[in-house]
C-alpha cells in the first residue's frame, strides 16, 4: 500500500438518505479514524481552523493521541469546518481511490447533519441561512431596503445585533437593493424570439439561462448587469431562469441537506428545461455554481436531470475563456486596467477549471493579474459570527498581506464576500470588486 494516491480525487455520492448516515455512534467512529490519519499527515494545518483545533486537541490530551480526545470534543472541530472542500482537492493524500477513503468535508457534513437533525443548530445559524427569505424580505419596497441597509451600518444596531443574534459588530454585511438583478434584467434583455442567431462551439451553445443567485440578486445586482453587458457584448444570447430559489449552499454548510434537496426540486427542473430547449447555465457566484456541478449531483447521483443540469452549468469565465478557445471571445478591449490582486475563491479552485478568470483579465492590454491561491476566510457566513470573527481574520490575514505588499489598482474576487473580507483585512484602502466589473471596464460598454 501507498503512502500517498497519485490519482485525481473521486468523489463518492453522499449516502445521507441511509439511517446510518445519522447514526452518532457510527459518526464518532468515522471521525475518529479519520481524524488518527490527519494526526498522522497535517498536511492541512495551514488551511483552516479545523485542524490547528483538532490538533491543540490531541497534542492536549492525555495519549497525545486521537483516542485520547473526548468524542465530546469531536464537534468542536466540525463547527471550524465551512465546507470550502480544499483539503480535499488540493492537500489530502488519502482521498479517494487511495484505499484509505479520506472526505474530511463530507465527513464534516455528516456531522452538520446529525446537529441539525437533533435539533441542536442555533436558530441564529438557521436565519442567517435563509437568504431567499431575507432577501425577499429586505427588497419587497424600496424603503425597506435602505432601512437595512442603515440599521446594518449603525453601530448602535450593531451592538444589539451582536448581542441577540451572535453577528459581529465588525463584520461587512451585504446590502440590499429593491432594484435587484431580476428586475434590471427585465430591462436588459430582449424576447426570446427577438435574439440573434447564436454562434455554437464544439463545449458551448452560445445561448446562456442565467441563474442570478440569491447573492447575485440582492446584494450584487450590478455584477449580474455586467455579466449580462458583457455576455451580450461577445455575441452571447442570455435569459433569465424562469424561476429561481436559493441553491442551497448555506443550508448545506449548515447541515440542512433536507432543505438542499428540496431546493433542488424546485430549480433543476426549471434549468433541465432550458437545457432540454438549447440553453447552456451560467451563474455569477462559484459556490452556487459548485452546487449544482458537485454537490447536488452528489445528493442525487441517480436523479438524471440533475446531471444534465451539472453537465451545463458554468463559471462565467470559464465561459468566456470556452469561447475564446473557438475565436468567438471579443478582445477589442478599450481601456487597461494595471495591476489587480486577485483572490481565487475556494469554491471555484475546487471546480477544477484552472485559473480562467486570470487568464481572461491577462488579455487586456496594460494589465497584470496577481493570483492569489488562498482562502478569504469568509466562507458563507463563518467570518461573521462571533465565535468565528477571529479565526476569519487569522485566515485572512495573509491574503491581505499580499495585497498591500502588492499596492494594486483593483482587489477582486469571484466571490464578493471574500473580496470585501480580503478588503477588511487590508491596511490598503482599496475598492473590493467583482471580475466582471473590470472586465466591463477593460471593454469600455
Amino acid at each position: 500500500m501507498r503512502e500517498g494516491s497519485l490519482d485525481a480525487p473521486t468523489r463518492h455520492p453522499v449516502d445521507w438518505q441511509n439511517d446510518d448516515f445519522y447514526n452518532k455512534d457510527s459518526i464518532d467512529a468515522e471521525l475518529e479514524r479519520v481524524f488518527d490519519i490527519c494526526h498522522g499527515c497535517r498536511r492541512c494545518v495551514s488551511l483552516c481552523n479545523a485542524f490547528p483545533t483538532l490538533f491543540d486537541l490531541v497534542d492536549e490530551s492525555d495519549t497525545l493521541e486521537v483516542d485520547g480526545v473526548d468524542k465530546a470534543d469531536y464537534a468542536k472541530v466540525v463547527d471550524q469546518c465551512y465546507l470550502c472542500d480544499l483539503c480535499y482537492m488540493t492537500k489530502c493524500p488519502y482521498v479517494p481511490p487511495h484505499p484509505w477513503n479520506v472526505d474530511f468535508p463530507h465527513l464534516m457534513l455528516r456531522a452538520k447533519a446529525h446537529k441539525f437533525k437533533e435539533g441542536k443548530t442555533r436558530w441564529r445559524d438557521r436565519f442567517l441561512s435563509s437568504t431567499d427569505a431575507v432577501g425577499k424580505a429586505a427588497t419587497f419596497i424600496p424603503v425597506v431596503d435602505v432601512t437595512v441597509n442603515a440599521i446594518t451600518r449603525h453601530a448602535g444596531a450593531r451592538k444589539l445585533l451582536s448581542a441577540q443574534l451572535g453577528v459581529h459588530p465588525d463584520a461587512t454585511l451585504p446590502e440590499y437593493h429593491y432594484n435587484t438583478a431580476r428586475r434590471r434584467a427585465k430591462k436588459l434583455l430582449h424576447p426570446r424570439e427577438a435574439t440573434h442567431k447564436a454562434k455554437a462551439t464544439a463545449t458551448t451553445t452560445g445561448k446562456v439561462a442565467l441563474f442570478t443567485t440569491c447573492y447575485g440578486n440582492y446584494n450584487k445586482p450590478q455584477v449580474v448587469e455586467d455579466l449580462i453587458r458583457v455576455f451580450q457584448h461577445n455575441g452571447i444570447e442570455v435569459i433569465l431562469a424562469d424561476r429561481e430559489v436559493c441553491c442551497g449552499m448555506p443550508k448545506l454548510e449548515m447541515g440542512d441537506i433536507e432543505s438542499v434537496v428540496r431546493a433542488g426540486e424546485t430549480n433543476i427542473p426549471v434549468l433541465a428545461t432550458l437545457v432540454d430547449q438549447g440553453y447552456d447555465i451560467v451563474g455569477p457566484v462559484p459556490s452556487c455554481v459548485l452546487m449544482f456541478k458537485q454537490e447536488l449531483p452528489l445528493l442525487l447521483p441517480d436523479d438524471q436531470q440533475v446531471q444534465k443540469v451539472k453537465k451545463a452549468m458554468y463559471d462565467p469565465f470559464e465561459y468566456l475563456m470556452l469561447r475564446h478557445k473557438s475565436g468567438l471571445l471579443n478582445t477589442d478591449f478599450k481601456t487597461p486596467l494595471g495591476d489587480v490582486s486577485y483572490q481565487v475563491a475556494c469554491h471555484l479552485r475546487v471546480q477544477n477549471i484552472g485559473l480562467k478568470t486570470r487568464d481572461l483579465l491577462n488579455l487586456v492590454p496594460g494589465t497584470e493579474v496577481h493570483a492569489i491561491e488562498r482562502c478569504s476566510g469568509h466562507d458563507g457566513t463563518y467570518a461573521v459570527r462571533n465565535e468565528f470573527r477571529d479565526a476569519a481574520v487569522k485566515i485572512a490575514t495573509p491574503v491581505a498581506r499580499r495585497v498591500d505588499q502588492q499596492n494594486p489598482q483593483h482587489l477582486a474576487s469571484d466571490c464578493p464576500m471574500a473580496a470585501q473580507m480580503v478588503a477588511d483585512v487590508a491596511t490598503l484602502d482599496v475598492l473590493p470588486e467583482h471580475p466582471m466589473n473590470l472586465l466591463r471596464k477593460a471593454y469600455g460598454i
